[in-house]
This record gives structure tokens, C-alpha cells and sequence, in this order.
């Protein structure tokens, strides 16, 4: 069985996002090799509350590198930059504890997995003599700023500084280049990983999406002809979720028919913003406010929406998109990022990058077009079964431990 070295720095069951991605990955890896992840601290508990009860809890080790309270916070608060200096001295301290365990245990590959972000790759590359696979790696997509024209200037000037950012780092930042010319194989989360590193270092990498599906049992089809549509979105309300853009849809639609129920929050400044927005345009009865839920609420929530409404124009491959064709709920979303290759006709809607206005009416159309015809949300439901297939995270292993088998016979030539 091979025996291979995570860099896991966010890993939690129950959870979404980075801390879910990492787990499931992990849980589902274990299946077929042993696994040495070093993590942080925070979800010890959770971590090892669950892994005595997996069959494949023997095949997973798990070492921690704890931080403050207060760098957890930064973590946890997106756009706080101070965050990149605490987690570059994690990443050397895992390096050191990574070089420790190879000391003691045979190690075949040194895994980079999360976080997926590429401007920090870590150190396991500068461990020699061990093969290094580094990915999936992210946040090489640009924000479109068109989406920025009614934005504050704080917004605007960070979104562009971050588009400029993006591609200095990934041209010139010596650690980036370090550890993508150091690796036997690299994984892209999306095209526009894979279109950056093709581009900016001529390397071919290997296209994965970093999150996947659970396979679900069939679920009862009925709630699709309910009285009224409830549309769930789902997310925090920074500005490159579009949650008021999804919300002036709504108010476009003309439809008192079609409610959306919103799961998650935002800072006081945000929260006031959008409650104001849904006063402003009259729709208070179209709107629920469901607040941070637990995951297993929102799970279940999934179960008994009839359309997932993501208006995000910026992301990699959104955990929530995965989880609702998980749960059988067709998505209605942008035709950009990972959604681009997750979502077609068959289970949900793309709407087309244009404009914030343009968005609105498109989204609008498309929300009218599934109140009107909810066989179609029934049909895109049932046919969500076979990308929950596609996309398994089963699936997705199988990939990777093929990589890693690949990476060995070269290694060993």
C-alpha cells in the first residue's frame, strides 16, 4: 500500500468549503493508501471524534500544527492579508514536522493539497529524493470587472490590485515557480488554473476539480410542483457572491411565486446593506433570512429547495454547487469558473458573464422560465444522479492514486 504525506492545512469533517474539501479527500484516498496528514488544529476534536468509526480511520495519521485564535480569525475573515504571514510559518513548521516523519516512516509521494490557493505551494518540494505532487491548485481565475461598476472604491481597487497580483505572482514569485517546476504532476482545480501555468510556465497539469459529489439515494420529486419556487442560495456576503444581484432577480421576476431563502450572513455593514436592498425594491415576502445554519441544516435544506441560485462570479469550484447536485437539486449559476464545467442543461441553467444589469435580467428570465415549467427542475433533478457519478469523490481518488502510481514507475526508472 502506498504511504503518502498531506499538507492538509484546513481538514474537518461536517464541514464545507476548504476544511470539507481536504477531509473528504483524505477519507476517500484512504481507500486505497496510507496516509500521514499534517494539519492545523482547530477541528481536532471533530477529526478525531469521527476517526475511529471509518473503516479506513486505520489507514489515516494524523499530525497537528496548531496556530493562535487570532490567526484562525484572519483565516476565517477572506481578504485579510495579514493572514499570509502566519501561514507561510506554519507552512515551515510543517515542513519541519513533514522532514521529521520521513525520518521515521517510508514515505512514497509528498502530497501539497489545501489550502488550493497557489500563491503559497509550502515547502515539501525543498524535501528531496521523494516525489512532490502539488494541487489542486486555485485562485488563478481574474474577477471580471464589469461586476465592479457600482462597487464602493475599497472594492474596486482591491479586486484590480488582486487581478495585477495574481499574475505578478504567478510569473514571478520564486517559492510559486519553485514548486511547479519541482513537481512530477500538478493539479489544476478549473481552465483557468490550467490555461495560467500552461501559459506563464509552459507546464501541463492535470484537470481535477478540488471538490466532489456524494452519490444520494433517489428523493421524492413532488416538491417540484409546490404552490410556491423556493430558491436557496447559499454563502457569505462578500461582494464576489452577488447576493444583492441576486436578489434585484428576484424583484425582476415580477413573480410573487418565487421565493429565496438565504443561508449564511455577513459583517454588520453587509447585512444592513442587502435587508435594505430587499425594502427598497418591496419584495420582504419573497425573502427568508435563515442566517449560519449548521451544515447538516443546510444539507437538509438542500433536500427540499427546488432550484439552487448561485450568482458568484469569482470562485474556483464552489463546495455548495457540488452539494447540491449531491442532494439532487438543480443549480442555476454563471457560465464561468468551476461551475462552467460541473453545471449544464441537463442539470441546472448557466447564465452568461456580461454585466451586473444584463446578469440581473438573465437570471430573472431563467428563474420565471423553471417557476413556469417545473417538470424541467423535475428532469434536472433526476439527471443530477449521473454527474453525482461523474463528479464522485470515489471518482476523484481513483484519479489521484493513478497519478501517484504513475509518478512512482518514473521515479523508480
Amino acid at each position: 500500500m502506498l504511504s503518502i504525506l498531506i499538507n492538509a492545512y484546513a481538514c474537518s469533517p461536517n464541514m464545507g468549503s476548504e476544511p470539507g474539501m481536504a477531509w473528504n479527500w483524505c477519507v476517500n484516498l484512504a481507500n486505497y493508501c496510507e496516509l500521514h496528514i499534517i494539519t492545523e488544529g482547530e477541528f481536532r476534536d471533530k477529526i478525531e471524534s469521527v476517526l475511529p468509526i471509518l473503516p479506513q480511520g486505520k489507514n489515516m495519521h494524523f499530525y497537528y500544527n496548531p496556530v493562535p485564535q487570532e490567526v484562525r480569525d484572519m483565516c476565517w475573515n477572506q481578504g485579510d492579508w495579514r493572514f499570509y504571514k502566519y501561514y507561510r510559518k506554519w507552512q515551515w513548521k510543517t515542513y519541519e514536522i513533514a522532514q521529521e516523519i520521513c525520518h521515521h516512516k517510508h514515505i512514497d509521494i509528498l502530497h501539497q493539497l489545501n489550502m488550493i490557493g497557489f500563491r503559497e505551494p509550502g515547502y515539501l518540494w525543498k524535501i528531496s529524493d521523494i516525489p512532490f505532487v502539488w494541487g489542486p491548485i486555485g485562485g488563478l481565475k481574474q474577477f471580471p470587472e464589469a461586476y465592479l461598476k457600482n462597487a464602493g472604491w475599497k472594492i474596486r481597487l482591491f479586486n484590480k490590485l488582486k487581478n495585477q497580483i495574481n499574475v505578478y505572482q504567478i510569473k514571478h514569485d520564486k517559492r510559486v515557480i519553485a514548486a511547479l517546476h519541482r513537481a512530477a504532476v500538478l493539479i489544476s482545480s478549473i481552465p483557468d488554473s490550467y490555461n495560467a501555468i500552461k501559459r506563464y510556465h509552459h507546464l501541463d497539469s492535470v484537470l481535477i476539480p478540488e471538490t466532489g459529489c456524494f452519490i444520494s439515494n433517489d428523493l421524492p420529486t413532488g416538491r417540484f410542483f409546490d404552490e410556491k419556487l423556493h430558491a436557496m442560495w447559499v454563502g457569505k456576503f462578500d461582494f464576489r457572491k452577488q447576493l444583492p444581484l441576486a436578489i434585484q432577480a428576484i424583484a425582476r421576476t415580477k413573480n410573487p411565486n418565487i421565493i429565496l431563502d438565504i443561508y449564511g450572513t455577513g459583517n454588520d455593514e453587509q447585512v444592513e446593506t442587502v435587508k435594505q436592498l430587499v425594502q427598497f425594491l418591496n419584495i420582504e415576502e419573497q425573502i427568508v433570512w435563515h442566517g449560519n445554519q449548521p451544515h447538516s441544516v443546510v444539507m437538509q435544506a438542500m433536500k427540499e429547495a427546488q432550484l439552487f441560485l448561485f450568482t458568484s462570479v469569482s470562485e474556483d469550484t464552489s463546495t455548495v454547487v457540488l452539494e447540491a447536485i449531491s442532494n439532487r437539486l438543480p443549480v442555476l449559476c454563471f457560465n464561468a469558473c468551476g461551475m462552467a464545467s460541473v453545471i449544464d442543461e441537463k442539470v441546472g441553467c448557466k447564465i452568461e458573464l456580461s454585466t451586473p444589469q444584463q446578469s440581473i435580467n438573465d437570471f430573472a428570465e431563467a428563474l420565471n422560465k423553471f417557476e413556469k415549467n417545473r417538470n424541467l427542475l423535475k428532469v434536472c433533478s433526476q439527471n443530477c444522479k449521473d454527474r453525482q457519478q461523474e463528479f464522485s469523490w470515489d471518482r476523484k481518488a481513483k484519479q489521484v492514486i493513478a497519478l501517484y502510481n504513475e509518478v512512482l514507475s518514473s521515479h523508480l526508472m
